[in-house]
């Protein structure tokens, strides 16, 4: 299965979700490939942050930040169970291609209703793509919720009002996954029982549910 993390509005928790998503994938037995589609390279980086620290790879890691990815996406996917795209921001040509390539789209959002309402564009853009791709499924993922906040459920309720599902899955704001980008470390890897890892493996589950 090819998962597209893509959200037009940058600064959402795309690349954490993407190299953790991938990191649980890997960590469960699959092969994974992690394809990096944004020029920023906040992935790669993660990775050879990764590599430093000595820490074993868990997965292959590619920078693919090209408007061919629909050509070369299937390609890769063709030598590992599950290949997981941390797509770009502000780059419709670039999303248009991940969204030719991929089978599932994750919108992560913000739990604001602002972050919900400014989706609108990849939205509109995965309408486009499907079709010509009627089986391309895109489901919205909330991230960095803080706990108990009613901004959180508001956020839930304005996705009711989406054209498209949201997982029942949510990721919260937490420390743990700050560090997790200074040490090159998963959730699970820092603390195997914490709730940022159970709330990722929670994702991986819903996600691997959705496999065609």
């Amino acid at each position: 299965m090819i998962i597209a993390l893509l959200n037009q509005k940058g600064g959402v928790g795309k690349t954490t979700l993407a190299t953790h998503l991938a990191g649980e994938l890997a960590m469960q037995g699959s092969s994974v490939i992690l394809i990096d589609a944004d020029p920023q390279g906040s992935a790669l980086d993660w990775t050879q942050r990764r590599s430093q620290n000595g820490l074993p790879r868990l997965f292959s890691a590619v920078g693919l930040a090209r408007e061919t990815l629909h050509q070369e996406a299937p390609e890769l996917a063709r030598r590992c169970d599950h290949i997981v795209m941390d797509g770009p921001p502000r780059i419709a040509a670039l999303a248009r291609s991940a969204l030719l390539a991929a089978d599932l789209v994750l919108i992560p959002v913000q739990p604001s209703p602002y972050d919900v309402w400014a989706s609108a564009e990849m939205v509109s853009l995965i309408r486009e793509a499907q079709v010509f791709r009627p089986a391309l499924r895109a489901t919205f993922v909330i991230n960095r919720r803080v706990s108990t906040t009613v901004i959180g459920r508001e956020a839930r309720n304005a996705l009711t009002d989406q054209p498209l599902p949201s997982l029942l899955s949510e990721v919260r704001q937490r420390i743990v996954f700050a560090d997790s980008v200074a040490s090159g470390q998963l959730a699970r890897e820092l603390d195997a029982e914490s709730n940022a890892a159970r709330e990722i493996a929670a994702l991986a589950a819903e996600v691997l549910r959705m496999a065609p």
